[in-house]
């Protein structure tokens, strides 16, 4: 099992898709912010309230030369549905290997109902303008978080 990467280590480089099937590379934004919440499914309760706040404070992310990835393991398909469907303005990432999930120590056996299975721990980085991770959120809550990433990003770049 791959650990969360700590804070003050390099973030690990990726290449996936995001929802326009445009390449997205880590190492290519160099010199922004970057915050990447992974979340578990498109258009699921909690899932949207989180993508519909990131969506509402985009312009005070741009503000802070930060960019938003929303990751999951769904595919362009989905993610151009739950773009359009809640107009939301940020990439999503289409994990659909679930290398970026396992990568990033997010893909982890979970339990409902009493029936275990694997899936992605709703987790947010924060990686530095250099490409380190700034800051970690574990098991988040959807509700009133993207405003915590955002003082949280706010209070450590002064």
């Amino acid at each position: 099992m791959v650990e969360i990467p700590n804070v003050g280590t390099k973030a690990p480089d990726f290449s996936v898709l995001n929802q326009n099937g445009e390449n997205i590379n880590l190492k290519d934004l160099n010199g922004k912010w970057v915050v990447m919440y992974f979340y578990p499914k498109d258009d699921t309760p909690g899932c949207t309230i989180e993508a519909n706040e990131f969506t509402s404070l985009s312009k005070n992310f741009e503000k802070e030369n930060t960019i938003i990835f929303g990751i999951s393991p769904d595919d362009e398909k989905s993610h151009c549905k739950f773009i359009e469907k809640y107009k939301l303005n940020i990439d999503l990432l289409a994990d659909t290997e679930k290398k970026l999930v396992t990568e990033y120590g997010v893909w982890k056996e979970k339990s409902m109902y009493g029936r275990t299975y694997m899936g992605v721990t709703r987790t947010t980085f924060l990686i530095d303008d250099k490409g380190d991770v700034a800051e970690v959120w574990t098991n988040v809550k959807a509700k009133g978080h993207a405003e915590i990433v955002l003082n949280r990003l706010v209070e450590i770049k002064q």
